[in-house]
């Protein structure tokens, strides 16, 4: 007979692995929580160590992207009135 998996929303899989790391509960502890493997429960808290370094530059990247979108924007916005201007200061 074909096992049937329960498919894990991000946030719960990142609630669990957190928990895992934090060690307040044994692993045996949050399987039973959980209805959750051992092994993937090892296999998430790995992801997220490996992972942790990558959420604080992406962050920054992020944010420069946003700045820059904005701008952009902004200069978009100015030139189009120039441009208007000049067309109705020559008439």
């Amino acid at each position: 007979m074909a096992r049937i998996y329960k498919k894990r929303g991000n946030a719960i899989k990142a609630k669990i692995a957190l928990e895992a790391l934090k060690g307040t509960k044994t692993v045996g502890e949050l399987c039973q929580e959980y209805s959750v493997a051992a092994s993937q429960i090892f296999s998430w808290k790995k992801q997220v160590e490996e992972q942790c370094e990558t959420l604080f530059e992406a962050g920054r990247k992020h944010d420069h992207q946003e700045e820059i979108d904005r701008l952009h924007k902004v200069i978009g916005q100015l030139a189009a009135e120039r441009d208007f201007l000049e067309h109705v200061l020559k008439r």
